[in-house]
């Protein structure tokens, strides 16, 4: 009896080629989850306002129709804080602005890399008092993406947000005439794991 090497080589190469296609495949899947592990951070904590995180929940229509509450004054405060290993210069243009529930507003923060060494951040932010942020809805921001500045390079970075009308309609915000922006900025490294702060949690 003839043993035909042509098909056993043949069936070899189709197990191997099939192995290697699954290991690439989980390669791939791998790399994919951690990548995606901040936006699906962010998405969660948009839809839910966990922990004082603001809410995305607008739309163009929205923000077109809205109506004005021109009686209910809020004053809304800017703050800027980097993490520990964090080598930037981090700051806000404005300390705060005065706005009305149903008015666009933009602020602005600026970055700068001091060192002579590229850095990569990555900013969380959440709002205070925590309810509020289910009301302070951004349409442009740049918290959860990474930002590399080069050496000494300086950027402004820009914040558009609203506060829902609804607010008003809330008793929990009766008496709430100010609501502090918090931004965090850190550097983007292997491995870092982005936490709630513990008393962010105590209030979500």
């Amino acid at each position: 009896m003839r043993f035909n090497s042509n098909g056993f080589d043949a069936k070899r190469k189709y197990k191997i080629r099939s192995t290697v296609y699954y290991v690439a495949a989980a390669g791939v899947l791998t790399v994919g989850l951690s990548y995606a592990a901040v936006p699906l951070y962010r998405m969660f904590c948009q839809a839910y306002s966990y922990g004082g995180t603001t809410s995305q929940g607008h739309d163009a229509e929205k923000v077109e129709k809205m109506h004005k509450v021109k009686d209910r004054i809020i004053k809304v405060k800017f703050n800027a804080d980097i993490g520990a290993s964090m080598r930037w210069n981090f700051k806000p243009h404005q300390t705060e602005i005065k706005v009305v529930p149903g008015e666009t507003a933009l602020a602005f923060y600026s970055a700068r890399n001091p060192t002579n060494q590229p850095v990569v951040g990555i900013s969380t932010y959440n709002v205070v008092p925590f309810e509020a942020g289910a009301y302070f809805n951004k349409i442009q921001c740049f918290c959860f993406e990474e930002q590399q500045l080069n050496p000494h390079e300086e950027v402004d970075l820009p914040v558009f947000f609203y506060i829902d009308p609804e607010f008003i309609e809330d008793p929990k915000m009766e008496l709430v005439d100010s609501i502090t922006l918090s931004y965090t900025f850190f550097e983007s490294k292997d491995g870092l794991n982005i936490q709630i702060p513990v008393y962010a949690k105590k209030h979500g």
